[in-house]
C-alpha cells in the first residue's frame, strides 16, 4: 500500500461518515412534510420486512401532509400498523387505499429534543472522522517504519490527512447549523 492509497481510503471513510449524517438528518422531522420522514420505515408485508418506499408512493400534496399510496391495497393495514408503531408521533388516517399523515407543528420542547439528538448524531460522526484520521496516520507511520516512505513524506501526508479531517469537521458544523436552524424555525 502506498501513501496515495491511504489518503484515498481515509477520504472515502470520511465521506461515508458524512453521507451517513446527511441520510440521518433527512429523516429528522422539522415540521414540514417530507417523504424522507417515512420512506425507510420497516413494514412487515408479505411475510418479510420491507421499506415503505418499496411498497408505496409517498407524496407531499401540502406542506404539512404526507400521502402514502400503496401499490397493493392488501398492504394498507401493514403500512398503517408500521406507521403507528414508528417513533414519529404521527397518527395515520386511512382513507380506503390512501393513508394520510398530517404533520402536526412541533412544540418548543420537541424542537429542543430534536436539536439535542442531531447534535449527538453530529458528534458520533465527528468521532468516526477522527477514527478515520487515526487509521490513516497509523498506516502512514507503518509505511515510514517499514522504510517505504521518508520522514518528509510522512509529515506531508499527515498534513494532507489533517486537512481532510478539518474539511469534513467543517462540513459537519455547517450541516448541523443548517439543520438546527431548520428545526428551530417556527
Amino acid at each position: 500500500m502506498d501513501p496515495d492509497e491511504i489518503l484515498l481510503e481515509t477520504e472515502e471513510a470520511m465521506e461515508k461518515a458524512f453521507d451517513y449524517l446527511n441520510h440521518e438528518f433527512s429523516a429528522v422531522r422539522t415540521g414540514k412534510a417530507s417523504p424522507a420522514l417515512v420512506e425507510n420505515i420497516d413494514v412487515e408485508a408479505y411475510g418479510t420486512p420491507m421499506k415503505l418506499k418499496q411498497l408505496a408512493v409517498i407524496s407531499t400534496p401540502e406542506p404539512r401532509l404526507l400521502v402514502v399510496q400503496p401499490f397493493d391495497a392488501a398492504t394498507v393495514k401493514d403500512i398503517e400498523k408500521a406507521l403507528k408503531e414508528s417513533r414519529l408521533g404521527i397518527n395515520p388516517v386511512t382513507d380506503g387505499k390512501l393513508i394520510r399523515l398530517p404533520i402536526p407543528p412541533l412544540t418548543e420542547e420537541r424542537r429542543r429534543d430534536l436539536v439535542k439528538g442531531i447534535k449527538q448524531l453530529a458528534e458520533e460522526v465527528r468521532v468516526r472522522i477522527r477514527s478515520a484520521r487515526r487509521e490513516g496516520m497509523d498506516g502512514l507511520k507503518k509505511l515510514q517504519k517499514d522504510g517505504k516512505i521518508t520522514e518528509d513524506d510522512l509529515e506531508g501526508n499527515e498534513g494532507e490527512i489533517q486537512k481532510l479531517t478539518d474539511q469534513f469537521v467543517k462540513k459537519i458544523e455547517v450541516t448541523l447549523d443548517a439543520k438546527e436552524a431548520d428545526i428551530m424555525k417556527v
